[in-house]
Order: C-alpha cells, then sequence, then structure tokens
C-alpha cells in the first residue's frame, strides 16, 4: 500500500497473469514523453475543491461522488475563488474581475500541478513552455457574450462598458483560459485550444507527446477545462419533457442518447444506468520529455507512450458508432508496434452512465480482446465528478497513472449491479481491485463518431 495515496485493497482475483505475459524491460528514450506534474479543480466533498493526486485518489479509490448535493446532480466546484486566492494572492483584483469561473478552475489546477512537478511557476521555470488548453463547453462564453450584447449604451457607465469589453476578450472565445495560464506563466512557447468534445484532452495529450518526441518542446502543460451552467442543464431538461410529452424519442443510430439527468445519479456500466450528470472543474498535466525531466532530478507519474485519433465514417455529425469500431481502431493505432493488447489489462473508460456507451465500449473491447474480454478491466470513474467534458482525458490518464503506481485499479463509480451487455468485468463496488501492471489504454469519444485513445505506460525519470 502506497504512503502517498494510502487505500485500502481488494484482494480479489487478477487477470493479468491470464493475459499478459512476462514483463519485457521498457529500453527508455530521451524523448519519451513523461507526466511529471498533476493538478486539479474539481467538484469535493464540501466546500473547497479537488486539487491534488492524493485527494482524487482517496475519491476513485473508494467510487465516492461529488457530484450530488441536496437532491441535485450536478459537480459543481465550490471554493474554487478561495483556493485562487491563496496560491495566487499576488493577482490584481482588477484582473480578478475579468475572469470567468473556468479561468479560476484552470489556474487552480495549473499552480497545483506546478507544485506536484518541483517547478516554481513564479522564477520563470515555466518560461519556455508550451500551454495547450482543450475545451468543449460554452457556457463561460455565453455568459461574457450576452453581458456585452445586454449592455445598454444609455444607461451604462464608461467604466463598466470598459470592464465588458475587457471581460468580453478574455473571456469570450474557446480560447478563452489557455492565455490566462500562458500569461502567468511568462510562456514564450505555443499556446493553442483545441476542442473535440469529451475526446479534447485526449486528443492534446497526442499532441504534446508528439511535440515532445519531434524535439519541439520539452515541456508541455496541458489543461482540459470546462463549466456548465445549471440553470441550463435544467433548462434542457425542460425542453426534453416537452418533447416526451408527445412521446417523441430523440434517436442517433435507432438508440437513445445519453440523456443527461440531474434528478438521479449516472452509473456507469451498470443495469440501472440510464442518464449521465453534468460536472465542471479542470485538470492540468505536466509533460516533459525524460531528459528534462532527468536533468532536473525530477520524478515520472508515468509517460504518454500512444495516442490515436479516428472517426466512424458515420453520415451524420450526430450519429453515433454503437458497434465501437472506430473506437477499437484508434486503440490499434495507439498500440502501434510498441504494446501487444496481451500487455493491457486495464482500461480506463468514457462510460457515462448511459447504456448506449455500454454497448460501444463492450463491443470495441470485444473486437479488441476476443474470447478473452471478460478477463479485461475497464473501469470509469466519471461518477466521482460527473461528465465534465473537455477534462476528461486529462483526468482519465492522471487515474491510471496512479493506479499503475498503486497497482490497484479503482472501481467504476456507482456501479454495483453491472449491466449483462458489459463484455468486461466493469470492477464494481466500493473497492479497488489489485492489479500489478505497467500498460493500459484510456478511451474518450465524443457524438460524432469521434475516437481516441492512449497508450500509457508506468515509468521513472530518475
Amino acid at each position: 500500500m502506497s504512503e502517498e495515496y494510502g487505500q485500502e485493497r481488494d484482494a480479489a482475483p487478477t487477470p493479468e497473469r491470464l493475459l499478459a505475459p512476462a514483463a519485457r524491460p521498457w529500453a527508455p528514450g530521451p524523448r519519451d514523453a513523461l507526466v511529471t506534474g498533476m493538478g486539479f479543480c474539481l467538484p469535493g466533498p464540501g466546500d473547497e475543491p479537488v486539487r491534488t493526486a492524493g485527494q482524487v485518489w482517496e475519491t476513485a479509490a473508494t467510487g465516492a461522488s461529488h457530484v450530488e448535493r441536496d437532491g441535485f446532480h450536478h459537480g459543481t466546484v465550490r471554493g474554487a475563488r478561495e483556493a485562487f486566492g491563496e496560491l495566487l494572492p499576488d493577482i490584481p483584483s482588477r484582473y480578478l474581475r475579468s475572469y470567468a469561473d473556468v479561468h479560476l478552475y484552470g489556474l487552480v489546477s495549473l499552480v497545483e500541478a506546478c507544485r506536484d512537478a518541483g517547478l516554481d511557476h513564479a522564477a520563470g521555470a515555466l518560461r519556455g513552455a508550451d500551454v495547450l488548453t482543450a475545451r468543449a463547453g460554452v457556457d463561460s462564453n455565453y455568459d461574457s457574450y450576452r453581458a456585452w450584447h445586454d449592455a445598454d449604451p444609455a444607461t451604462i457607465s464608461p467604466k463598466d462598458a470598459k470592464s465588458l469589453f475587457v471581460r468580453l476578450l478574455v473571456a469570450g472565445t474557446s480560447s478563452d483560459v489557455g492565455p490566462v495560464q500562458a500569461a502567468l506563466l511568462g510562456s514564450t512557447g505555443a499556446n493553442y485550444t483545441v476542442s473535440c468534445g469529451c475526446a479534447s484532452s485526449s486528443v492534446l495529450l497526442g499532441i504534446a507527446r508528439t511535440m515532445i518526441a519531434s524535439g519541439q518542446s520539452d515541456l508541455v502543460v496541458v489543461t482540459g477545462v470546462d463549466r456548465f451552467d445549471t440553470e441550463r442543464v435544467l433548462h434542457g431538461h425542460r425542453l426534453r419533457e416537452v418533447v416526451e410529452r408527445e412521446a417523441v424519442v430523440v434517436r442517433h443510430n435507432d438508440d437513445p442518447p445519453a440523456a443527461p439527468r440531474h434528478d438521479r445519479p449516472m452509473r456507469p456500466y451498470d443495469t440501472a444506468g440510464d442518464c449521465m450528470n453534468y460536472g465542471d472543474g479542470s485538470v492540468t498535466l505536466i509533460l516533459e520529455s525524460r531528459a528534462h525531466a532527468a536533468a532536473r532530478g525530477a520524478r515520472s507519474h508515468g509517460a504518454v507512450l500512444g495516442q490515436a485519433t479516428t472517426r466512424s465514417g458515420l453520415n451524420s455529425a450526430v450519429a453515433i458508432d454503437t458497434g465501437g469500431t472506430g473506437l477499437a481502431e484508434a486503440a490499434r493505432r495507439a498500440l502501434g508496434d510498441h504494446t501487444s493488447l496481451g500487455r493491457v489489462p486495464y482500461v480506463n473508460g468514457g462510460g457515462e452512465g448511459d447504456a448506449l456507451f455500454t454497448r460501444i465500449e463492450s463491443n470495441a473491447v470485444r473486437s479488441l480482446w476476443g474470447e478473452k474480454s471478460g478477463q479485461v478491466l475497464v473501469s470509469s470513474q466519471e461518477a466521482c465528478f460527473g461528465h465534465s467534458g473537455a477534462p476528461l482525458g486529462n483526468l482519465g490518464t492522471a487515474l491510471t497513472l496512479m493506479m499503475m503506481r498503486e497497482g490497484e485499479v479503482c472501481p467504476t463509480a456507482n456501479c454495483t449491479d453491472p449491466s449483462p451487455v458489459c463484455s468486461f468485468d466493469p470492477v464494481p463496488g466500493t473497492k479497488t481491485r489489485a492489479l500489478e501492471f505497467d500498460r493500459a489504454l484510456s478511451f474518450n469519444y465524443q457524438v460524432g463518431g469521434v475516437n481516441s485513445a492512449l497508450l500509457l505506460g508506468g515509468g521513472d525519470a530518475r
């Protein structure tokens, strides 16, 4: 049991002996993309956000959920402004007036990741870093535009009008968080945003790995951050009820889509799973070349070994590949010639709580592992913090690397009665499952047939 994360584990039988041959040595290279820092700003159990790897592990290892409060199921980040004030007390108040919640989330997770990596941002340690951001939601951008649009020129003061313009410049586009992070670091490197739904930060990790492998960069900061307005979630639920009153069912490929709801919990891979709950927050990972990390004596959480993005060739922009063919192909491409499926006993899944997505992953896992698919462990921790959109790829990566370090697989949060659709073992319950492994896959995908798969590995820079 690790002292760093410190959780008990369930000593259930493990499948690695059935799946994996004797581990062959991993020959490290100087341009490996190591994850040296993790930082978070996610919903917590009380009025403070979850900010550190230890806090994330404590939540995920017990299958705890921080999504529900007073019967309303939405992963709300509370206390972000207070955490921001603690971590960055010198930021001028005039800046704060222009920052939306997503800026606070992104800056909190960034500073926590720098701390975890042992990098002093105030001393310029990340001045040459590339700062990449993943975004999927538009609620905070909408708020900035709406405030600017609704302002009455006949009554607004010059000071307030100027403030609205500044806020619009800072928070009015999907590239809002990245420039604010880069400004804090004084970064002179690349700075841009990628948006491809729930696969956004997963795709960015692949880009960061390529930048490091090619020698373009030695230090890359990757943040996934989103916020979903609770009132708009409720408004969408009310509109859905209007549709359902007329017995009209919205379908994609003859299957009902994932249903965001606030009145009951999401249950990934569970027989009772019929919805997802949104969640807010941010996850930042710091990636370094092995040579760069070794030169400063940094320790590594693990490595991003491969990533691939595919689309399933569907005819509709809102279609869903229920067969999982595109997801399976992304996994094969991510594996490449680096690792065989026999060395991968675990997948961090993208299960949201809807039966449709259980089917997608079940078909993909069956396609990949065939008759051995029932021995593969696939778990999802989305129900711990809610379906947060862009941060999901980073969160799945962080958790998977923690699991490899601990030799334990976290359960699927809120899964107690596995769906018979599952072709894999979804690790139900509230205890970790013992498993020694150093290779894993992580899946993310979005409506429209876009799929991303990451190949992750254990390893240390020392």
